[in-house]
């Protein structure tokens, strides 16, 4: 399968060598193909991996994964929204506000969610949220001493949901869960913030979230 990831940071080039693992062709999308943080990317050839703009790649993927910082998320939708109407749109986003001397917090909640602002700005898209609870280097074929981890799932099309859980089978999700409609994602974003809370006080960033059950 073709996946176009619009973004080219950290999370964007973890998810697409896991893609690239898993047997698919990934074109990252960046507004500069030439930044030197590409250059792992770029030094290898196994003919799998494109470089494009947001727009080529939000074009070129059959399904599109939207991997970037959340203050340039407006800009973005305007350049991509023609090109991924009609297909499912994976948003692995956080709205993280960052302040000097402050943790992180989110610029929505409680009533409203990134993931139902990205639905709202790609209305002919179906949007899922998931990916957005773990370190991305663990986002594709996750290792932990203590068994697997479940990764939640939100989206208002189940065909989507459908597609996007076969996808993380792909790159190696076992316990995966179907919470509902995109508005769970008010849900999920803060559990974000958890995630990083427990970081910060075990000085770790290899952990996730587990559901034990008796």
């Amino acid at each position: 399968m073709k996946i176009g990831i619009v973004g080219s940071g950290d999370v964007a080039q973890s998810l697409g060598e896991g893609f690239i693992k898993a047997g698919h062709t990934v074109m990252l999308g960046t507004r500069d193909v030439h930044k030197k943080e590409l250059s792992a990317w770029n030094k290898k050839s196994d003919k799998k991996r494109f470089i494009g703009s947001t727009t080529d790649a939000a074009s070129y993927g059959q399904i599109v994964i939207l991997a970037i910082a959340w203050h340039a998320a407006e800009d973005i939708f305007a350049q991509i929204r023609p090109e991924v109407s009609g297909k499912v749109v994976i948003d692995v986003t956080n709205p993280l506000v960052f302040e000097e001397g402050s943790p992180p917090s989110l610029s929505v909640g409680h009533t409203m969610s990134a993931g139902e602002i990205v639905q709202s700005n790609l209305p002919d898209s179906h949007v899922v949220k998931t990916l957005n609870i773990v370190n991305h280097k663990n986002m594709a074929f996750p290792k932990y001493h203590e068994g697997m981890p479940i990764m939640f799932v939100c989206g208002n099309n189940h065909s989507a949901k459908l597609a996007t859980r076969d996808l993380l089978l792909d790159i190696g999700w076992e316990d995966m869960l179907d919470i509902g409609t995109i508005d769970k994602s008010r849900l999920l974003e803060p559990l974000c913030l958890l995630w990083i809370e427990y970081g910060v006080a075990r000085n770790t960033w290899d952990h996730a979230f587990a559901v034990l059950t008796k």
